[in-house]
């Protein structure tokens, strides 16, 4: 039996204790978080605490917290002889310098808590200061997903970057394109199979074999177009000419 103690309250905090606590041979022992409120999820689930002098003894503490406030946080554990882990993309294993044993659990994934995902297509990223922690980690991660994979602080800092451009502004170019949608009284639904058939090509083609679309044509006519229908958010015009110049850059068209 793995014994964790979970730091943290938020959308990745939530959803790893219902992995946790779903999986044979885990046990989440105790959630820490300085806000009593934010701990009413988890209260008639597990032991609660918000003072960090009161942590229970476990084999990992998982920090599940904001970026900012690892370093601070992971101080306060030195005395633990337990391995301590946190599940940020951009935060070093440095960051846990103060601590024994340390290391990194973080889940490649965008997490809502009012949305279920399943946690066995869900990639972990795994780093350690040594192999025996390494191995605990695997082993963590095998319970919940069946993808692990050894990624070094400086790896993971390049696949968080990466992991923003496919996730976070194209989900905010969504959200551009619905709203164009919506000023113009058009169901957002139409365009949902499209998204559906982008994201499937993508599993089996490289994403700049399948690009498509008037930049990559260089059809300025339709360009133009779009452009002037954009003349009233500066802006979206901006995005969409980054946009059209990016891809004809990497493509090797000329502009």
């Amino acid at each position: 039996m793995i014994e964790i103690v979970l730091l943290g309250s938020g959308n990745v905090a939530t959803h790893l204790f219902k992995a946790f606590s779903a999986a044979e041979g885990l046990r989440v022992k105790q959630v820490y978080n300085h806000s009593e409120n934010s701990l009413d999820f988890f209260r008639s689930k597990t032991e609660v605490t918000t003072d960090i002098n009161e942590l229970a003894p476990a084999d990992v503490y998982l920090l599940a917290l904001k970026d900012d406030v690892i370093p601070e946080i992971s101080k306060k554990l030195t005395q633990q002889k337990a391995l301590v882990v946190h599940t940020s993309g951009s935060v070093s294993i440095d960051a846990l310098d103060n601590c024994l044993r340390r290391g990194v659990f973080y889940p490649l994934q965008t997490f809502s808590k009012d949305r279920e995902v399943n946690y066995c297509s869900i990639p972990f990223c795994l780093e350690a200061n040594n192999s025996e922690d390494l191995g605990l980690l695997k082993k963590l991660a095998e319970k919940i997903s069946g993808k692990s994979y050894e990624i070094s602080s400086e790896q993971r800092k390049k696949l968080h970057l990466s992991a923003v451009f496919v996730c976070n502004f194209v989900n905010h170019l969504y959200a551009v394109g619905e709203q164009i949608c919506q000023k113009s009284e058009i169901p957002f639904d139409i365009l949902k199979p499209l998204i559906l058939e982008t994201a499937s090509k993508v599993q089996h083609a490289s994403p700049a074999g399948v690009q498509t679309g008037p930049a990559i044509r260089n059809d300025r006519s339709t360009i133009n177009a779009h452009l002037q229908l954009l003349e009233a958010s500066q802006e979206n015009r901006e995005i969409y000419n980054i946009l059209t110049s990016a891809i004809q850059t990497f493509h090797g068209k000329k502009l």
